[in-house]
């Protein structure tokens, strides 16, 4: 190559090793900014890992520590007693007798001599009846019967003057014979008078209206100064009677047998009579009677309880629970229905043993009542039974026996965070920083 071209050729080549050389500084710049970009956040990343590992270890940890945390449940006592048995069904007050008061003549009611509500004996007043077109009916039947008596007399006299004649053969003796047959027929006359005086006598009577039973009045239907009839539907008053009283009460199809076991031996059972709410007794009684079928749409048999009601604790038409005695299971083992669980195995009780770990024991239920259950088997009297927190139980854990006292106890000792101080740390944080 001539000298001329490669003198023109050597600014070409230096101006181009001069742009490479930028080139490679700036790539080298590019990629340590790059660098230095990435390190502080896979920094980050490897400290954030490693806190999550150490929080992961935390917290297998609790969670180890927290399988051998026991639980806190409460427990209650088995215990022997002897158990009463019942037959428990709805029932409805229903009064021995109920009488619709009616008027039996007809007439103006000029006196009601009664109080709503009022308690009665039997034959007291209620109410009377205008009495003074009575009174002129018995009037005219006793005068009637007084004119046929005097008829009857002067057929008799004369009688016994044509007896006289006959003997003296002065008359007939067909004349005879129509006498003694006029005062057979005056002798009728006057039976019927009589009982025509009767019965003015009962209309007066039934002027005055008293009470048929001892019992509670209702409402007045009528008032005083209308005109009542013998005919009217509705009456003057309805009267209970509500001592003694009884209920009507339904058991099941299945109770029958056992109930008229000791219903034909004669055995006085019991009954005894509850509020709506099955809580409050109100009455006791015994059982008085037994239907004679079955009520085929319900499957239930009617009886009948009654009760003295002394008190008139009960009113008619009433709503109540019934309980009726049927036996008692003596020395049975006693619980509280809230530790009954069930499950698969069926029916069963977590038991807690002595070193407070609990036992699943499957038990036999007998009769319940109230919030006592009695068991025919699997527990004996002593043992405790978990009556609450068992949803978290199972097979050999630990438990902590939790009472009323701990529990207040723990309650005072932790009181409530405050406001305030919650404010005092703060303050002090920020002047500590």
């Amino acid at each position: 190559m001539s000298p001329d071209k490669q003198a023109e050729l050597t600014p070409i080549t230096s101006k181009r090793k001069t742009l490479i050389v930028i080139a490679v500084l700036m790539l080298v710049a590019v990629i340590a900014a790059v660098y230095h970009y990435k390190l502080p956040s896979e920094n980050v990343e490897n400290q954030s890992t490693k806190h999550e590992g150490k929080r992961g270890n935390g917290e297998g940890q609790r969670g180890k520590e927290g399988a051998d945390t026991p639980i806190a449940v409460a427990i209650d006592t088995t215990t022997q007693a002897d158990f009463p048995v019942y037959l428990n069904g709805l029932g409805t007050v229903i009064p021995l007798r109920t009488v619709t008061v009616k008027a039996r003549v007809d007439g103006q009611l000029m006196k009601v001599a009664f109080t709503e509500g009022q308690m009665v004996k039997e034959g007291d007043l209620l109410a009377e009846i205008d009495p003074r077109p009575y009174q002129a009916l018995l009037m005219q039947a006793e005068g009637q019967l007084q004119r046929d008596e005097a008829l009857l007399k002067n057929a008799q006299i004369d009688l016994v003057r044509y007896k006289t004649l006959l003997e003296q053969d002065s008359i007939a003796a067909q004349q005879m014979v129509t006498q003694e047959a006029l005062i057979n027929q005056d002798k009728g006359i006057i039976e019927i008078d009589r009982g025509l005086v009767a019965n003015a006598r009962l209309q007066l009577l039934y002027t005055r209206i008293t009470s048929p039973i001892t019992g509670r009045l209702g409402l007045r239907l009528v008032d005083q100064g209308n005109i009542v009839h013998a005919s009217d539907a509705n009456g003057l008053v309805v009267i209970t009677q509500i001592q003694p009283i009884s209920v009507i009460f339904t058991l099941p199809e299945d109770r029958i047998r056992s109930v008229m076991k000791k219903y034909r031996a004669g055995e006085v059972m019991p009954v005894e009579a509850f509020d709506r709410r099955g809580q409050s007794l109100l009455a006791l009684g015994q059982l008085w009677a037994v239907d004679n079928q079955i009520d085929t749409t319900t499957g239930t048999v009617k009886l009948k309880g009654q009760f003295a009601n002394d008190d008139n604790a009960l009113f008619s038409n009433q709503f109540v629970n019934i309980k009726m005695h049927m036996d008692t299971l003596r020395g049975v083992t006693v619980m509280p229905t809230s530790a009954i669980q069930r499950g698969i195995m069926g029916t069963f009780v977590y038991v807690v043993q002595e070193d407070q770990t609990v036992t699943v024991r499957p038990i036999t239920l007998g009769p319940v009542e109230g919030e006592k259950v009695a068991v025919e088997a699997g527990l004996k009297p002593g043992e405790q039974v978990v009556i609450d927190g068992a949803d978290k139980l199972r097979e050999g854990m630990r438990v902590k026996l939790i009472t009323q006292e701990s529990k207040a106890s723990n309650d005072i000792a932790t009181p409530a965070p405050s406001k305030l101080t919650g404010k005092g740390n703060n303050r002090k944080k920020g002047s500590s920083e």
